[in-house]
């Protein structure tokens, strides 16, 4: 499969992207689930992911926080660990631009490169006003393979705190050769929040 069938994988596929109930289980892709978090400290994947998808891909739509200033990110358990505690390493880029005005920068932001057990940022600093929001999008590989660590990569937009304008490049592998079965979605605090996430298996 090309890169763009991979990012964007609509023609024949689309109504397994659009979330349209009735898609044949035997298509290249296929929405595997479907939560909305209302007033939620988690979500949880823990069932979907098994050998049958080479590519796995959440997009999270208007995930507003409780609490002010948060991150909204992701832990996984290796098959039948517990704690959501192995280890994951990430970068990041950050292209940003803020509405009080001044030059819009597109850098490497090390503050929030990782390689640690705790929780992978995806969106950072969200806002939790009426208006402020994220979303985004988490592409995984092969996670349930036995012998290569897990690779990565994630493109996220948020409306921050500081009314600015954040789209965050993350990238990275989780280092764990056994496979990976359990994806866990939460704010940095352990705060509430309210979203829509989807889970699609691309073959």
């Amino acid at each position: 499969r090309t890169h763009e069938e991979n990012i964007m994988p609509l023609g024949a596929n689309k109504a397994a992207i659009m979330g349209v109930a009735g898609t044949a289980a035997a298509g290249d892709v296929v929405l595997l689930s479907t939560q909305t978090a209302e007033g939620d400290t988690s979500i949880t994947f823990d069932s979907q992911i098994s050998s049958t998808y080479g590519e796995y891909v959440w997009k999270w739509y208007d995930v507003n926080p409780v609490n002010d200033n948060v991150n909204f990110g992701f832990q996984v358990n290796a098959a039948s660990q517990s704690g959501y505690n192995e280890t994951v390493a990430t970068t990041l880029f950050t292209n940003n631009a803020l509405e009080s005005g001044g030059t819009p920068a597109f850098a490497q932001d090390t503050t929030n490169d990782e390689t640690d057990t705790g929780l992978m940022n995806l969106n950072t600093g969200i806002g939790n006003g009426s208006d402020e929001t994220c979303v985004g999008e988490l592409h995984v590989f092969n996670p349930t393979n036995t012998s290569l660590v897990k690779i990565w990569f994630s493109d996220s937009q948020t409306y921050r705190s500081d009314n600015g304008a954040f789209q965050d490049y993350h990238g990275g592998f989780i280092d764990v050769t056994a496979a990976v079965t359990d994806f866990n979605f939460k704010m940095s605090d352990g705060g509430e929040f309210d979203g829509v996430m989807k889970l699609w298996g691309i073959k």
